[in-house]
């Protein structure tokens, strides 16, 4: 599962890690009025609760594994919550705890424009990486998608493809995919998401007191 654990950490921040690199080149004008509404009504959330669940594909379509998670966003803090791993940020510090090992790696985040936190995922991660272009609308779950195709800039990406679908009506993220090179697809989908929560300082910190055992990987 650990791999699984990895996987959503990379495809929840969905790789944005070249954000100074410009040259956008031509994209759909239509799209970009989609994602920057999306970004826009992200700048009002106070504290976002987001449940989550994770598909994992093969080249072949073949399910590898599925995963429930939570993630928590308050400004630059945040927090995401799946399985037996944790990761917490209070916007200068990271820890990854591990339940398994009973072990907590902390790292410094770091506040360039290149760093990877949840809250580029739902802002203008778009602006400097990415070609892209609507795909149209479609029907699931009971809402209206619009989809945007999105091509990275940078092709020595380990993905080729990704593709939001954008609830029209609340003008949220429904989901994400995400095609490898390799032929992996993995699929984020938003079960709900409160853009209103209230959520204490204290949930984007790693208490070692609640941790009795832990082993602390300090590498800052």
């Amino acid at each position: 599962m650990k791999n699984l654990y990895l996987s959503i950490v990379g495809m929840f921040f969905l790789a944005f890690t070249g954000y100074g690199q410009g040259g956008l080149g031509s994209s759909d004008p239509a799209a970009k009025k989609i994602l920057d509404a999306v970004s826009n009504k992200f700048k009002t959330f106070k504290g976002v609760q987001s449940s989550f669940v994770l598909k994992v594909e093969d080249g072949k379509g073949k399910v590898q594994g599925t995963e429930k998670g939570t993630v928590y966003m308050k400004g630059p803090k945040y927090r995401v919550d799946m399985g037996g791993r944790n990761i917490f940020c209070d916007g200068k510090n990271i820890w990854t705890y591990e339940k398994g090992a009973n072990e907590v790696t902390i790292t410094q985040l770091d506040p360039s424009a290149s760093s990877i936190t949840p809250q580029k995922l739902f802002t203008n991660f778009y602006d400097k990486d990415f070609l892209y272009k609507m795909n149209g609308e479609k029907k699931e779950a009971g809402k209206v998608l619009q989809e945007v195709e999105m091509t990275p800039v940078d092709k020595t990406k380990t993905f080729h493809k990704v593709y939001i679908s954008v609830d029209k009506k609340t003008q949220t993220i429904y989901s994400t995919k995400v095609l490898e090179k390799n032929g992996n697809k993995y699929t984020y989908t938003v079960n709900n998401l409160n853009g209103q929560a209230t959520i204490s300082d204290a949930m984007f910190v790693f208490d070692k007191k609640k941790y009795p055992g832990v082993e602390e990987v300090d590498l800052r």
